[in-house]
């Protein structure tokens, strides 16, 4: 062994190996001892200390101390704070003493030399935050060396090593503190920016192109997690298709679609007939006339600066899908995320497929949230509402999990009544859209056109004139 300058000992090959590689340096995990310290001192010397430390570092974070004598102190302080005990050098000792765990801890000398460490216990808040930026780094060294030996053992697929691994290191991210109880004072500016006299048609949130539905919503509002819903061949991914559509092309505002039902050419088709209005068989049967041909031609070159982003990955996990879309807002600034369809993705490891769902779904709510935008994802009903008499859909007809339900800021439905009355001309073309849930708003139903040739949801009416009838729903989820 040699000592280097900062008297930190460092392992050296034998001098009897010639040739041999020198081993790693043998370096202590980040850690503060005194920063530790000082926050149990704290604690000790007055119980609101614990309150201000608590939403810094709670029970389940114990180990981010690192040493176990000091995991075993904050358990006790947080436990005389549970049962409201008061909190003193006396208490603490008595309940150490009671739990047989006074030497653990280095006894009575140990516990006044903490309450001595500090002159007063107004810095808790930010030694706790000293200990958890430690304990976060301990955690990321420790999820690193798994992924490294996972990856040296090669038992498995390179596919299931670096999946376990995203979930790895997602778990250490995910415990972040994200935000904090703030005063109404912090929060009311925010408010009164949005206090304006108005005719009723402001929007708040990103338009969807639908008159009606944005007069209904005020848009798509920043963080919510949006569920279009439907059974197969009812058009949800039409509908989503023409709300991104509207945003980038119409709105000027990047968006990111991401397709795991239709490849990223299908996609592009299906947009470039929809806004050229050319019949997409003809398309695809290459019986276009020379005027359609001009047409796509000219649309091609209009939607080459749109800004949406098409990605067509197929069973995507969540951690893909949010590694994606943070890259996309970084690079992009993207303004919404879509999703077709969610019960296309998957969840490694999953006990079953309902708890696969309700970890997608609250996965995509997260990423709303954290990135700031909507997140629209398209979703596919189960069959009981073929054997509804009317076939009208019901958010518990979503498929597999109620916690699609459950996690959705607002769920729309989507009705044809024509898919079962192909012959009723009354209903040909129309298109329902069912507001079943609206997490800050009125529910109803919007009247849409739906064109077959062109796969393409259309306003009902040009005019602002509500086709719907509002309904507000005294038991309505919130």
């Amino acid at each position: 062994m040699t000592t280097l300058a900062s008297n930190r000992p460092v392992a050296t090959a034998p001098a009897n190996r010639p040739g041999a590689a020198p081993l790693p340096e043998q370096r202590l995990p980040p850690q503060s001892l005194e920063a530790e310290m000082s926050l149990l001192g704290s604690m000790m010397l007055n119980r609101d200390a614990i309150g201000a430390v608590l939403p810094v570092i709670n029970r389940s974070d114990v180990e981010w101390f690192y040493r176990p004598d000091h995991r075993v102190l904050f358990e006790t302080l947080i436990e005389l704070y549970d049962r409201n005990v008061p909190i003193d050098m006396v208490t603490v000792h008595d309940e150490l003493s009671r739990r047989a765990l006074l030497e653990a801890v280095g006894g009575v000398d140990y516990i006044v030399r903490l309450a001595e460490s500090v002159p007063t216990w107004l810095n808790a808040e930010r030694y706790a935050w000293i200990v958890r930026q430690k304990g976060i780094l301990r955690d990321l060294i420790r999820a690193a060396g798994q992924i490294s030996d996972d990856a040296y053992d090669d038992r498995e697929d390179a596919h299931t090593i670096l999946d376990r691994a995203e979930a790895r290191l997602f778990s250490v991210t995910e415990r972040r503190v994200s935000g904090h109880a703030l005063p109404l004072k912090e929060i009311l500016p925010a408010i009164q920016a949005q206090i304006q006299f108005g005719d009723g048609h402001f929007l708040t949130g990103l338009p969807t192109g639908f008159i009606e539905l944005d007069d209904l919503m005020s848009g798509l509002q920043k963080g919510d997690f949006i569920v279009v819903a439907g059974r197969p061949s009812m058009g949800k991914t039409a509908l989503g298709l023409n709300i991104a559509e509207h945003m980038a092309a119409n709105d000027h505002r990047p968006v990111a679609f991401f397709s795991m039902e239709m490849s990223k050419e299908q996609v592009v088709q299906r947009l470039i007939c929809g806004r050229a209005r050319v019949d997409s068989h003809r398309f695809r049967k290459r019986m276009l006339s020379q005027e359609d041909a001009q047409k796509l031609e000219a649309m091609c070159e209009d939607l080459a600066t749109v800004p949406l982003f098409v990605d067509d990955t197929p069973g995507m996990t969540v951690l893909e899908l949010r590694a994606k879309a943070r890259r996309l807002k970084q690079q992009f600034d993207i303004a919404a995320v879509f999703v077709d369809y969610l019960q296309l993705m998957y969840t490694p490891n999953a006990e079953s497929r309902q708890q696969e769902i309700s970890v997608i779904s609250r996965g995509l709510k997260s990423l709303g949230r954290e990135l700031g935008i909507p997140v629209v994802t398209m979703a596919q009903l189960n069959r009981q509402a073929e054997g509804r008499e009317g076939h009208r859909p019901r958010m518990s007809d979503l498929r597999e999990s109620g916690a699609i339900e459950q996690d959705a800021d607002v769920i729309l439905l989507i009705h044809r009544e024509e898919y079962y009355k192909k012959d009723d001309a009354s209903v040909k073309n129309q298109a329902e859209i069912i507001v079943a849930k609206q997490r800050n708003g009125p529910t109803a139903t919007v009247k849409l056109v739906f064109n077959h040739q062109l796969t393409r949801f259309d306003n009902w009416s040009p005019v602002p004139d509500p086709g719907y009838v509002t309904t507000y729903v005294d038991d309505a989820p919130f």
